[in-house]
């Protein structure tokens, strides 16, 4: 497989599509609960009311929570560079494997490009982990694949 410069900017254009659909749906949500919470009012089942705003107030919680992790994600494809080629795998690297692809950038799950798979998997995660630093020919413990190439 021949990889280029256009394959890396499609993966890295894959993450961002991921990122930004995840930030959309998550602003879509908490616009809709506020919305929800302002327009909750006061019935003479003043119980009724309460857990109705203590249920809004924790979905508000929690994706408020999802926002700051897809922040986070947007923030860690800000420090990629496409063009960046290393004999070492770091953050933005393409490293194929005997048994897979993999881009080390977020956790977006297989992106298929030119009909070959890629994994797009975050620093974080244990497989980021364990191909963070490696170089071609090293073997990760993960599946015992040895690391062909990386760009």
């Amino acid at each position: 497989m021949k990889i280029t410069l256009k394959i890396k900017k499609k993966l890295y254009e894959a993450c961002l599509l991921f990122v930004n659909e995840k930030q959309n749906i998550v602003t879509t949500s908490i616009e809709s609960n506020k919305k929800a919470l302002f327009s909750e009012t006061k019935s003479s089942a003043g119980d009724k009311h309460e857990t109705g705003r203590a249920m809004l107030q924790l979905e508000m919680e929690k994706v408020s929570q999802q926002l700051a992790v897809a922040n986070q994600m947007k923030e860690v494809l800000d420090k990629i560079s496409i063009e960046n080629k290393s004999e070492i795998s770091c953050l933005g690297s393409l490293i194929i494997t005997d048994k897979a692809n993999y881009y080390l950038a977020i956790s977006a799950g297989k992106i298929t490009i030119e009909s070959s798979n890629f994994y797009a998997v975050s620093t974080n995660s244990p497989i980021g982990k364990q191909l963070l630093g490696k170089c071609i020919g090293s073997i990760i413990p993960f599946n015992e694949a040895k690391i062909l190439e990386i760009y």
